[in-house]
């Protein structure tokens, strides 16, 4: 299957682990109220999770990792916690790019960023073009991203692209002007803070993705808290469609072929 595959088309191979891990991480601002300080404290404690959490996930072997770090409609909070926000992202694309480089992990961008201001895009795009040939991980930050912004925008593309689809197209022909073409779609979702909702968050990818949802705020999410989250993916039966039974017999047509093959 595919990278650019949807799930309602074909069945993607599954394994123990989740190749593609897409987090809401919730609660900064809660954290930070339990104990009297500023939101912006908050937010400062969850960055120093998106790097343990990238850590995680590199050790581990999976392969995409997307956070969601702004949404579109994000821009109604208050301007001084926006702001502080943009000063973050700036920070850690100073400050990570190159560890992330140095470690093998690609960096990439999605959400219309023609909102940021330009020294911020250009910090953006030199990250990207830095880390574009790195394998190990692909992390991938959605900011001022919005899902149906997405599914818009990719129709929007396919349509200047090739103007004839307007009478009739596939998901195949919209599938590689989404934002997250280059990736598979996520196996596991994660939502941190208690919320147990997607907020506009890959509304076409999470299409088939297991859904994890956890009481613990985004600052208290440690190595711990991830694992079980991931061990709970382990017990999920992912189906796609079809029945237990049908995966049970699945299963036991290729254990013979593995068999032959280990020989």
């Amino acid at each position: 299957m595919a990278n650019s595959d949807s799930t309602t088309i074909g069945i993607p191979a599954t394994g123990a682990l989740p190749r593609h891990v897409a987090i809401i991480m919730d609660g900064n601002g809660r954290w930070a109220k339990q104990r009297y300080l500023p939101r912006i404290a908050g937010h400062r404690g969850g960055a120093e999770k998106v790097r343990s959490t990238v850590r995680a996930c590199a050790e581990k072997g999976i392969e995409y990792l997307t956070l969601f770090a702004f949404s579109s409609e994000n821009w109604r909070r208050p301007a001084e916690e926006v702001s502080f926000l943009m000063q973050l992202f700036i920070s850690a694309l100073e400050q990570e790019v190159a560890k992330l480089h140095e470690n093998g992990v690609r960096f990439k961008v999605i959400g219309d960023l023609s909102r940021f201001e330009r020294p911020l895009q250009k910090l953006v795009a030199d990250a990207e073009n830095l880390t574009r040939n790195n394998t190990r991980l692909t992390l991938t930050v959605a900011a001022n991203y919005g899902g149906r912004w997405d599914i818009m925008e990719a129709v929007k593309r396919m349509l200047a692209d090739k103007p004839q689809l307007a009478a009739d197209f596939t998901e195949s022909d919209l599938l590689p002007y989404l934002s997250l073409a280059y990736a598979p779609e996520p196996d596991l979702f994660i939502r941190t803070g208690g919320e147990q909702r997607i907020s506009n968050f890959l509304l076409w990818q999470l299409a088939y993705t297991e859904m994890y949802f956890t009481d613990t705020l985004w600052p208290d999410f440690d190595i711990a808290a991830f694992d079980t989250a991931i061990e709970s993916y382990t017990r999920r039966e992912r189906r796609f469609g079809r029945t237990s039974e049908q995966l049970r017999e699945d299963a036991a047509r290729q254990t013979p072929r593995r068999a032959l093959d280990g020989r």
